[in-house]
């Protein structure tokens, strides 16, 4: 490294330091004022919040991939009885849920079901500046689409946070069963539908992670829906019913409600923030991660404070991250850097990713899955990434549960889908996993890509993390979007 070189990361380090505290102490101030000062102090622990009811006897199903997930999707679209009700970032007309032969566009879909139950379609209008996509034209000309000469009601919600956006993604059928994850109906800067096998024949591939879930905790998102939609669109619906128990799993409907934004929520609701950084804070042996970003100062700093000082030596923390963010990358390699930093040659970090390989042939895969699991106690799956905006801005919506027997499971899948092995292979101590098939795996797909060599599996290290890894970018990107 050349001395100017050095002395540029220096500056960079030094900068992204500074602007770093001044967007953490703005958080900070903003939350005491609006009354959410709790979810800073370092005493709150266990992952569920306190500030969001805990409902018991449900029934959770985790939906791996869009092939899996979509198709669930549209086979309760269409069993509908009463409603169905979708917000959605962003959805397409033209959009098929399934490839299956014959499979219908979504206006087709909604249509048909619309003569028959009410369908309510919630979306983001779109930038107030057409910087990025999707512009408030597209927006504008999609809901043409889904109501012309249909029965659908769809409405588009504007009240977003400057720069900001409604990105969580739920749908809700009947008050019976919801679906919350990160997937919207739209092929819009990426392909959707992907299986758990990643074939290299397509220009990208894209993983994500839905759960269904049935039983009380579905009023709940019923609810936030009702009131959202109240506001926009000033249609009063009545309160959803709550259903029966469904299913023996324990659940919490985690959302981020930026502030001064809707009636119901004047102060905000911050109860995504809330459950990570208790369960963060709570973890003992193994955190992971599977994000589209990682650049949040209030999560990388809980991560830092454990690898520094781990609950116990054999402690792991595990990230899957996309090679490329849509944006963000280099904000998210600066968090990263910090975390190697505190690691410091203790291999208690590994930070991955995936792409997809077939013979001669190979296609990114991009992670756009919102999972965090923690020692097997708590889990996450939702809309919110580990970003500024997801946390303290956007509209997001996360499912919390702490069912161990659920959770393991959903940890072994992932496991065996980005390790390209049997489950039972996987099912050891998840310690001696990471020991022994995450980091071998991985650390031998980087050195041959190193030498230029054709890959021979999905999982490699993430490239591009190093101690000097862009420190400026992340805070002062969160510093001017935030308000």
């Amino acid at each position: 490294m050349t001395p100017l070189r050095a002395l540029i990361d220096k500056v960079d380090e030094r900068l992204g330091d500074g602007v770093e505290h001044l967007l953490c102490a703005h958080h900070q101030r903003r939350l005491r004022a609006l009354g959410w000062s709790e979810v800073f102090s370092p005493g709150t622990q266990g992952g569920f919040s306190e500030r969001a009811p805990v409902r018991s006897g449900n029934r959770i199903e985790v939906l791996v991939d869009g092939e899996e997930a979509l198709a669930g999707m549209q086979a309760a679209i269409e069993q509908a009885d009463s409603h169905v009700h979708i917000a959605n970032w962003h959805a397409s007309p033209d959009f098929r849920l399934t490839r299956s032969p014959g499979a219908r566009p979504l206006r087709e879909l909604l249509a048909s079901t619309a003569e028959r139950v009410d369908v309510r379609l919630l979306l983001w209008a779109g930038p107030p500046v057409p910087l990025f996509q999707p512009s408030r034209q597209l927006v504008r000309d999609a809901r043409e689409e889904f109501t012309r000469g249909t029965k659908v009601r769809c409405v588009l919600d504007a009240r977003e946070r400057t720069l900001h956006c409604h990105h969580e993604k739920i749908l809700v059928i009947d008050d019976s069963t919801a679906f919350v994850g990160g997937l919207d109906f739209t092929a819009l800067q990426g392909d959707r539908h992907d299986s758990n096998a990643h074939p290299a024949d397509r220009p990208i591939g894209w993983h994500d992670v839905v759960v269904k879930v049935q039983g009380p905790i579905v009023a709940d998102v019923a609810e936030h829906f009702r009131r959202r939609w109240t506001e926009v669109a000033g249609e009063d619906l009545p309160a959803p019913r709550v259903s029966a128990p469904a299913g023996p799993s324990r659940a919490q409907l985690l959302r981020t409600v930026p502030d001064k934004t809707y009636d119901f929520a004047p102060r905000g609701d911050f109860t995504v923030l809330d459950g990570y950084l208790r369960a963060l804070r709570s973890a003992r042996r193994l955190v992971y991660l599977e994000n589209q970003f990682l650049w949040s100062p209030e999560i990388a700093d809980v991560l830092i404070d454990k690898l520094c000082d781990p609950p116990e030596d054999r402690f792991r923390l595990v990230l899957l991250l996309p090679r490329k963010p849509s944006n963000g990358a280099d904000t998210t390699r600066g968090q990263l850097g910090r975390l190697l930093d505190a690691d410091d040659g203790n291999h208690r970090l590994l930070a991955t990713t995936i792409s997809a390989h077939d013979g001669e042939q190979s296609a990114p895969v991009y992670v756009h899955a919102k999972v965090a699991i923690v020692d097997d106690e708590w889990m996450t799956i939702g809309s919110a990434n580990l970003n500024e905006h997801s946390l303290f801005n956007d509209t997001e919506v996360n499912i919390a549960t702490d069912d161990a027997e659920l959770i393991r499971a959903t940890r072994l899948r992932l496991w065996a889908e980005h390790l390209q092995r049997p489950a039972d292979e996987v099912a050891g101590d998840p310690i001696d996993v990471v020991d022994h098939l995450w980091r071998p795996t991985a650390r031998e797909q980087a050195d041959r890509e190193a030498q230029d060599l054709p890959r021979t599996h999905r999982l490699t290290l993430l490239p591009g993390v190093s101690r000097r890894s862009g420190r400026l970018q992340g805070p002062l990107r969160g510093l001017l979007v935030d308000g």
